[in-house]
């Protein structure tokens, strides 16, 4: 990368080429992720990795970021680089500001070293140790150091940080918070190139927002990765989609990504199916009058079939769930009704009072910042739900008010924390028989697999499973119930892009009624019919659509 000079009007922001990957392979034993991947990132782009879990997204990222070697091939990019760190412990001993500010390493050392030369008394101070200094003070004026403390607070109040807890300890925050005050230090220093690998996890969809307006206005090259569709559409201006053992390159959001792979796909199939009508025609007249005297049209027609040959297509590594939700039966019209319900954890009021009435089919999302008491709400509600809810879920204790479940209601759950829902020491298949012992073995390995567990799978250990086989198992659950009200608590998290999709269109056609936190816009935006708002310890009931309700937003800030 070139070395600018002060005063020249030329920056990294202007040059062309920020990172590139130069023939890049990479398998782990037999398996081969991809092979022979050259592409480049230029400045003021911005790039979403995407492909199925299991493609290697992570994987191509790791590479990017120096984290292990690829089988083969090379990577080029500038010194500085903002990363998402995913080891949320390393920085457990230092003050949350400090940690942000770690992200320019130049600007972080320089300011360690000063203050350890001034903590000297001024009389042992050599004249060395002078003249370092004044070059340290040089360094940290060129970094911003002078407002690094204040930049560092404008990126974490964006994240949603509050201010009483800059001062603090990393170990004493929370995994979540932990997560955005690393995001935070990628972002501090404003560096040439930003890797960050699922950023929006732990935010809320206010904190998105704020990060997407951030990196609309970033100058320098981004990669991301992210199952958050909406995120990415209105961020990422190209998309590097690994499929095909390859990584193919698409302009535009990620929803011009699948219409443009879809149309490629399209035609190369309906080309194929042209060359094998002909190829058939040829093969009819070889097969006809090889034998007799016409062997000169018949080695045209053989050289013709070779030169006309199909074009092979590659399998795609994308696989696509199925998700339907039915009922066994509809509840009564009214399923649900909240009188004064309040908890409140160690005199921490979390819900206060709270009052409301739920009609069959209504799809409530219930939004807000993390911690606001989301979780709390559906815990407080299920522990006296009739339908399928666990022992366990039922000991959760409210303070006061009440909460009546009306006629015929089923609920099926799905928790946050859904792993310690699943039995460990089984196999999935018998895992999932103990909710219907009625259930063939074909019928639920026909709902195993089209929840992408196939063939063997079916057989896997329930104590190896990953995060979104967990959560996908959790939905044949729920399919299997077949539940009448739905509380779904975080479902989106641990899916991929495709399971994120078969999950909202299934939830657009339930014809029950659904409880649902997530912060997925397009979830929320295309499912919801009513919206739960928490904030300042209270919970705003908006009956309408997500877009209604942001106008409704809009319209009332402008009064105020």
């Amino acid at each position: 990368m070139p070395v600018i000079k002060r005063g020249q009007e030329t920056t990294w922001y202007n040059q062309s080429i920020l990172l590139s990957i130069d023939n890049i392979s990479m398998r782990f034993g037999d398996r081969r992720l991809f092979e022979d991947v050259t592409c480049t990132f230029l400045a003021g782009r911005r790039y979403a990795i995407t492909g199925p879990n299991g493609a290697g997204k992570s994987t191509l990222m790791k590479i990017l970021t120096r984290e292990i070697e690829p089988s083969q091939g090379s990577v080029t990019r500038p010194k500085k680089v903002g990363i998402l760190r995913q080891d949320q412990f390393s920085f457990d001993k230092f003050r949350v500001i400090d940690t942000v500010i770690m992200g320019n390493s130049p600007l972080w050392k320089a300011l360690e070293e000063r203050d350890a030369l001034y903590a000297k008394s001024h009389d042992s101070i050599t004249e060395k140790e002078g003249m370092r200094l004044g070059e340290l003070e040089g360094i940290v004026g060129e970094q911003d150091g002078y407002t690094a403390e204040s930049d560092a607070a404008v990126l974490l109040d964006g994240l949603g940080v509050e201010a009483a807890l800059h001062e603090r300890k990393m170990g004493e925050l929370q995994g979540g918070q932990k997560v955005r005050v690393l995001l935070a230090q990628a972002l501090f220093g404003n560096p040439p190139a930003l890797l960050l690998d699922e950023p929006t996890n732990h935010l809320d969809l206010d904190s998105v927002r704020w990060l997407q307006d951030y990196l609309c206005n970033y100058k320098g090259a981004l990669i991301v990765i992210s199952h958050d569709r909406h995120f990415l559409n209105s961020v990422c201006t190209h998309i590097a989609d690994i499929d095909y053992e390859t990584v193919i390159m698409y302009t535009g959001g990620y929803d011009d990504m699948v219409l443009a792979k879809t149309q490629i796909r399209s035609r190369i199939e309906a080309e194929n199916a042209v060359r094998e009508k002909k190829i058939a025609q040829l093969n009819q007249f070889i097969a006809r009058f090889s034998a007799g005297t016409r062997s000169s049209q018949v080695m045209s027609r053989k050289k013709e079939v070779e030169r006309i040959q199909t074009t092979e297509l590659a399998r795609s590594n994308i696989q696509r769930p199925y998700m339907r939700f039915d009922m066994k039966r509809a509840s009564g019209r009214h399923p649900l009704e909240i009188k004064n319900l309040s908890k409140s954890y160690d005199g921490l009021k979390v819900i206060q009072r709270f009052t409301a009435n739920v009609s069959r089919e209504e799809k409530i999302a219930l939004m807000g910042r993390n911690g606001a008491g989301k979780t709390t709400l559906l815990k407080s509600l299920i522990r006296d739900a009739t339908g399928y809810v666990d022992d366990a879920d039922r000991e959760f204790a409210i303070d006061s008010g009440t909460v009546v479940w009306g006629p015929e209601v089923a609920v099926g759950y799905f928790a946050q924390d859904h792993t310690d829902s699943i039995a460990k020491g089984t196999t999935v298949i018998e895992w999932l028989q103990q909710f219907d012992r009625h259930a063939t073995h074909e019928e639920l390995r026909g709902l195993l697999g089209r929840m992408l567990f196939s063939g063997e799978d079916a057989l896997k250990s329930t104590d190896t499973l990953s995060g979104g086989e967990s959560a996908r198992l959790i939905f044949c659950r729920l399919m299997l119930q077949k539940p009448n009200f739905m509380v779904l608590d975080e479902p989106t998290n641990h899916l991929d892009l495709e399971s994120i999709n078969a999950l909202n269109i299934a939830l657009q056609a339930y014809k029950g009624t659904v409880l649902l936190v997530t912060h997925d816009y397009d979830v929320i935006d295309e499912v919801a019919t009513r919206i739960w708002h928490f904030e300042d310890g209270g919970i705003e009931d908006f009956k309408g659509v997500y877009s209604e309700y942001l106008s409704y937003m809009d319209e009332r800030e402008k009064v105020i």
